[in-house]
């Protein structure tokens, strides 16, 4: 598959994380000939976090994790590609529980210590001879890469997507990497897809996770590609503690407040990566709300921007339609009024107090979107709520992919 054309121009250089264990391998989930199977060993004291999707049919896996969860430790993280284990019933749960009985035995922690996550074809159970044979061969395989290991979480992908940051916290340089797959079913609620994030700072189980749910709500939240929320979508921080700072415990400890800092930019990039993968895309849009009545409506109002398929073709096509953009501001059921209601594309002013903008000249909107990177502003003017989310256009290439995508 073509690599998409918004795709970064290489990937990133990330450093290896003390207490992270990598290694990938072929389970044959699929009848391709690369790796499918990517594990992740945690020593101990890591904790972990987690964010799921609010989807109602929620995949094995999903449910596993959230049950471990609570629990705040994690030992090691297994991951297939190729095939979801989604609706599958009695079948897809005794795989999960299989893999991770499979894998505590082999490493000495309790099942509940694994974390298990899939991605791919929903509707088909996940054979338990190949989960095993699978975690047989990763168990004797050779430290992986980072860039391994993102190509080996990937389905519908075209680029391998990963970042890193850093933080001082207590006087200490902590590293955060973060690996991600995700092209198309994106309209999360809470992630996107599959997104494991690694570090080497001490943090207390309660407090990542209240990091990370914060974290959560500016980035993978605010993404989507297509309108659909997967059943499987899932993100998972693990903290090692190997950086030797004292352990965040709360904001008020040195260096919580650069922690959440890099943890927010660590998910934002992340997001936006899987965005610039959207399937087909051309564009990587911005659209920012400013002026709604609260954060929450202003998010709700930019969403329906950009899961509108008359907007985002509209895009595709290069074409100035704002008429769109007003469309979608109407139907998005949150207050606006339509005469306090502007719309800009890129710098350019297109619409205000309910009609075209006095000399509105469409010469600079055109040259914009013929760009890669298109901002769309809307301004309410009815409170002080602001979002920002992000989409890509929609274009036939979409269409060919999921049209024959179990093929």
């Amino acid at each position: 598959m073509e690599k998409s054309p918004l795709a970064p121009a290489a990937f990133p250089d990330l450093p290896a994380i003390s207490g992270v264990r990598i290694a990938v391998a072929q389970a044959h989930y699929k009848t391709w000939d690369r790796c499918d199977l990517t594990f992740a060993a945690f020593d101990e004291g890591t904790a972990v976090a987690g964010v799921t999707t609010k989807s109602k049919c929620p995949s094995p896996e999903v449910e596993w994790c959230r049950a471990a969860l609570p629990l705040g430790r994690a030992r090691a993280l297994v991951v297939n590609a190729g095939n979801s284990n989604a609706f599958t019933g009695h079948r897809g749960r005794a795989a999960v529980e299989a893999i991770a009985a499979k894998v505590a035995g082999a490493i000495g922690c309790e099942p509940s210590d694994v974390y298990v996550a899939s991605t791919g074809v929903i509707g088909v159970p996940l054979p338990i001879d190949k989960a095993e044979a699978g975690i047989d061969a990763v168990l004797a395989a050779p430290a992986a890469s980072w860039e391994e290991a993102a190509a080996t979480i990937m389905t519908t992908d075209t680029f391998a997507k990963a970042a890193v940051t850093r933080a001082v916290v207590d006087g200490r340089t902590v590293n955060l990497v973060g690996i991600i797959k995700g092209s198309g079913m994106i309209a999360p609620d809470m992630a996107t897809m599959l997104g494991f994030i690694f570090t080497d700072a001490a943090v207390a189980p309660a407090f990542l996770q209240t990091m990370l749910a914060a974290a959560n709500a500016k980035s993978f939240s605010c993404i989507t590609v297509d309108g659909d929320t997967s059943t499987s979508d899932t993100v998972l921080a693990f903290a090692t503690g190997k950086a030797g700072n004292a352990p965040l415990g709360s904001f008020d400890d040195a260096g919580g407040d650069a922690f959440q800092a890099a943890l927010t930019d660590l998910c934002t990039q992340l997001a936006q990566l899987v965005v610039r993968d959207g399937e087909g895309a051309s564009k990587f849009i911005t659209i920012t709300v400013e002026n709604a009545v609260s954060d929450e409506s202003a998010r709700t109002v930019a969403l329906s921007i950009a899961n509108s398929p008359l907007v985002k073709t509209a895009i595709a096509g290069e074409d100035a339609n704002w008429g769109r953009v007003v469309m979608a501001v109407g139907k998005a059921g949150e207050p606006a009024e339509r005469d306090l209601l502007s719309i800009r594309f890129g710098a350019t002013q297109v619409a205000t107090g309910g009609l075209a903008a006095e000399g509105y000249d469409e010469a600079p909107v055109a040259a914009h979107l013929k760009g890669k990177n298109v901002d769309i502003g809307v301004d309410l003017g009815l409170g002080t709520g602001r979002a920002t989310v992000w989409t890509c256009d929609l274009t036939h290439g979409y269409i060919s992919i999921n049209a024959d995508y179990r093929s």
